[in-house]
């Protein structure tokens, strides 16, 4: 009964923040507040020290280097904090010499250990993608299991944010602005569900046993295996930032790359904020960089390889090895990947069946394969994501199902399509939606240096109407300054472009609006893929595979549609330009499917 009254009650009361100098006068100034004495002093309590970078520059535009911790007895860690000379701790350093740092002190009746642990740890998740936070501090990642009170977090945690921002509105944004962030989806910070933890921990004790082994030429593999949106980046991010700050490993010796140039500037992102650049600006870089680097080096403990399917398995430019993979294994003693090879997209990174599959046994024989098969991205039943991989891996086209959680429409015309993405997208700030962008099968021109003879931009065209590609719309220098470290999706004037695989791979959408282009088409009641309709040459460019020139293209533009029809948490809207598919597809929309 008084558990049920703690439940109806908890909206109702507001946290207590207090706003103190940091300095040796806090004391005094937390004593101020008679009434809330008790909460301040004898519960948990949650803090954040702040400073104000740069303070010459317009106030209309603030940068903040915070501090994230919980105590249980704020006096004493306040102490703590102030003697720090920043021998042992270099963060606190320019914190303790400011004159204009300030602490931010929560308390809260509901608060307990295990929650004020959690509060921490989603501060830290939200303060990361807030534009305001450029540094951004703390040693740890605490994210707790089941505890009494666990499952009010949420209201107890939207009560202290939005607490936090009618005193701080200036670092702490509306919530929805964040959680459309790249940054905030690919979090270290997020809480892992039960599989993600599980194999969280069974990769930590998996490296401990290599490096103790470690004595052979070539390092050992653990293979992360996972199809599109089953929380592989978020365990990789995650594991990223616990082994930085592990003593399971050396200084210094812990790597994270991608081949991917919108995932790294994220990744660059995170790891900036979080300081662990700072001894080495590269502990985020691509492959090919990292190879170059450390050829003829000292071995490296851990290398951790987001989108592993894009490691070039050949020749290309300034890599001239012949296998990205293989070279790594000879510069560090483990290397952690995550592959999906549904989403191998280019000749250049090409395995065929049997390659993947010696990859995934040599792991599974030393127990060191773990697959993610939880869905993670789509907020969907699953006949829905059921219904997704049979359209784009076997190409069978059902009816469409019901689904209460996901919006699954075909549109009819391309022009439909574009006005339902910028109506969801521009809710994007309220409860209502989110994040929208358009995407398109790679079947139209694009060449990245040089501009079309015929018009201004590259451009989707279909019939009368068209969009520009993807970052070919001119911005200013100011808006310029103001999308650097935001990827593709997140730039104010990508709401009128169409993108691709080579912007979106990776990341989220709230609603993806797919136009399906003329490289897929639908014939004898099956997909088939076209590659004298497809512009994509990375994909349609015969491959040299164990001697032979072979043609791939089939398998590529294949991955290139489940990737695209992957990318929407909430929903995804298609039109499809060969008419026999859009056909097939306003059969299997019925009435309740199609885009009104």
């Amino acid at each position: 009964m008084r558990y049920n009254k703690i439940e109806e009650n908890i909206g109702d009361i507001e946290p207590v923040v207090e706003i103190v100098p940091y300095n040796t006068g806090y004391n005094v100034s937390l004593h101020r507040d008679m009434q809330n004495r008790e909460l301040i002093f004898e519960y948990p309590t949650v803090y954040l020290i702040y400073d104000k970078l740069g303070s010459g520059r317009s106030s209309n535009d603030p940068k903040f280097k915070v501090y994230v911790g919980e105590t249980n007895d704020i006096s004493r860690r306040t102490r703590q904090h102030l003697k720090d000379t920043g021998k042992s701790r270099m963060d606190w350093k320019a914190l303790n010499e400011s004159h204009n740092s300030q602490m931010i002190v929560i308390g809260d009746y509901y608060f307990n250990k295990s929650l004020t642990l959690d509060i921490e740890n989603k501060l830290m998740m939200y303060l990361l993608s807030a534009e305001s936070v450029t540094q951004l501090n703390n040693r740890r990642s605490n994210p707790q299991r089941k505890y009494f009170m666990s499952d009010q977090f949420e209201n107890v945690f939207e009560g202290v944010w939005q607490t936090l921002r009618k005193k701080k509105p200036e670092i702490f944004p509306e919530k929805s602005e964040i959680e459309n962030s790249a940054v905030f989806k690919a979090s270290p910070f997020h809480s892992l569900n039960a599989e993600q933890h599980e194999s969280k921990n069974e990769i930590f004790g998996k490296i401990e046993s290599a490096l103790k082994e470690s004595s052979t030429e070539r390092g050992k593999t653990i293979f992360i295996a996972g199809q599109a949106g089953t929380g592989k980046t978020v365990l990789l991010s995650n594991l990223f930032y616990d082994l930085t700050n592990s003593s399971l490993v050396r200084k210094d010796s812990v790597y994270l790359l991608v081949n991917h140039d919108q995932q790294k500037t994220v990744y660059k992102t995170i790891a900036h904020k979080l300081g662990l650049d700072h001894e080495h600006k590269d502990i985020v870089s691509k492959p090919t960089h990292f190879i170059q680097k450390h050829t003829g080096a000292a071995k490296v403990d851990v290398v951790l390889v987001d989108e592993a399917h894009l490691l070039l398995t050949q020749g290309k430019m300034a890599y001239r090895g012949h296998n990205q993979l293989e070279d790594l294994l000879k510069l560090a003693k483990v290397v952690v990947i995550v592959f999906d090879k549904y989403q191998i997209l280019t000749t250049e990174g090409y395995l065929d069946d049997m390659a993947v599959r010696k990859l995934e046994d040599d792991a599974e024989r030393e127990g060191n394969r773990i697959e993610l098969t939880h869905q993670e991205r789509m907020i969907a039943e699953q006949r829905t994501i059921d219904w997704l991989r049979n359209f784009a891996i076997d190409g069978r086209i059902n009816v469409i199902p019901d689904d209460a959680q996901y919006q699954l429409k075909i549109a009819t015309s391309p022009e439909k399509l574009h006005a339902k993405i910028k109506a969801l997208d521009r809710l994007k700030n309220s409860n209502g939606a989110s994040l929208a962008r358009m995407l398109a099968t790679f079947d139209w021109p694009y060449v990245e240096k040089r501009k079309p003879k015929d018009g201004d931009c590259w451009r989707v065209k279909i019939g009368t109407w068209s969009l520009p590609w993807n970052l070919q719309i001119p911005i200013s220098r100011q808006e310029k300054r103001r999308n650097k470290g935001l990827a593709w999706a997140e730039q104010f004037q990508t709401i009128n472009e169409v993108g691709s695989t080579f912007t979106i791979q990776g990341f989220d959408l709230n609603y993806a609006g797919v136009i399906i282009g003329p490289s897929v088409k639908y014939r004898d009641g099956k997909l088939i893929f076209d590659k004298q309709a497809s512009k994509n040459k990375k994909a349609t460019n015969q491959r040299t595979w164990k001697h032979q020139k072979i043609d791939v293209s089939e398998e590529l533009l294949r991955n290139e549609l489940n990737v695209l029809l992957t990318r929407g948490v909430h929903g995804l809207y298609i039109f499809a330009v060969d008419e026999e598919l859009q056909q097939a597809l306003l059969r299997a929309a019925g009435n309740q499917h199609i885009l009104r």
